[in-house]
C-alpha cells in the first residue's frame, strides 16, 4: 500500500508500518495529515494488521504544524484551526484502532510532532538525535483542549509536564525515558529505531488481542481525551478541504 509522495505503508510481519517519506519536517498541514489519517483507515480496514508503526524518514520525526503554509493564507487563523481539526481527527483514529500502536520517533519531534508521538500507545525515540519539544510557549500559540488533555494524560508526572509545556525544555531520549514520557531509546540510526518499533509491535501483535477490545479499553484508559476527539474521527477525505 502507498500514499502518494508523502507517506508510505509496508506490511512486516502482522505489523503495518507507515513512514512520513522524504528529508523534509513533516510539518503538519492538512495534506500530510489527510495522507496519514487515509494510512491509518488503511491498516484498520487490513484483515491482517496485528499492529501499527508510526516513522519518519531524514532528519525529523515531525516538526509541528506547518506554520509557513497557515501564514500564507488570506485568513491564518482559519489554516491554524483546520490544522488543529485534522490532528484532533487523527488522534480519535489512533485511540479506536483496533490494533496496538507505537511511535519510532526517529529524529526531532516538536510542538504538535511530539503530541502526535504521545498519542501512540508507546515510544520508542532514538537514542542518539532528536529530542521531544513542545515549542508552542516560545512560538506564542496556544495549547488547545483536546491536545491539553493528550498531554496531561502521556505525561503524568506534573514536573515533567511543567518542564516540557511551561519551559519548552528540549528532552533527550534518555531524559524522557527517565521521566517516564518515551518507553525505550534505542541506539544507532534512523534503521534501528524503525527495527526495534516493529519488534516492539510485533510482540504486542504476538498476543492475540480482540481488536476492539483493545480500542475500547485505549478509550477507558484516557476517556476525557475520547471525550475531546471522538466526534472527530473516522476515514480522513481523500483531499483537505479548507
Amino acid at each position: 500500500m502507498a500514499n502518494g509522495d508523502l507517506c508510505s505503508v509496508v506490511k512486516r510481519g502482522r505489523v503495518h508500518l507507515i513512514t512520513l517519506t522524504g528529508a523534509g519536517e513533516h510539518r503538519l498541514n492538512p495534506t500530510l495529515l489527510s495522507a496519514i489519517r487515509s494510512a491509518v483507515a488503511a491498516v484498520r480496514a487490513s484483515p491482517g494488521a496485528g499492529a501499527l508503526v508510526l516513522a519518519a524518514q531524514g532528519k525529523f520525526f515531525c516538526n509541528g504544524y506547518d506554520l509557513a503554509w497557515a501564514r500564507a493564507g488570506a485568513s491564518p487563523a482559519d489554516r491554524i484551526a483546520a490544522m488543529r481539526a485534522a490532528l484532533r481527527g487523527l488522534v480519535a483514529d489512533l485511540l479506536a484502532l483496533p490494533v496496538p500502536t507505537v511511535a519510532a520517533v526517529t529524529g526531532h519531534a516538536a510542538a504538535a510532532g511530539c503530541g502526535l508521538a504521545l498519542a501512540h500507545d508507546a515510544v520508542v525515540m532514538r537514542a542518539s538525535r532528536g529530542f521531544l519539544y513542545m515549542g508552542e510557549v516560545d512560538a506564542r500559540i496556544k495549547i488547545v483542549d483536546f491536545f491539553g488533555e493528550l498531554i496531561r494524560q502521556k505525561v503524568p508526572d506534573a514536573v515533567a509536564r511543567r518542564d516540557l509545556v511551561m519551559k519548552g525544555e528540549k528532552m533527550t531520549a534518555a531524559e524522557a525515558v527517565r521521566r517516564g514520557i518515551v518507553d525505550k531509546a534505542v541506539d544507532g540510526g534512523v534503521g534501528d529505531v524503525v527495527d526495534a518499533a516493529v519488534a516492539m509491535a510485533e510482540g504486542l501483535a504476538a498476543r492475540g488481542w480482540n481488536g476492539e477490545t483493545v480500542a475500547e479499553i485505549r478509550k477507558a484508559a484516557w476517556p476525557d481525551l475520547w471525550r475531546k476527539v471522538k466526534d472527530h474521527g473516522g476515514e480522513a477525505p481523500a483531499r483537505p478541504r479548507l
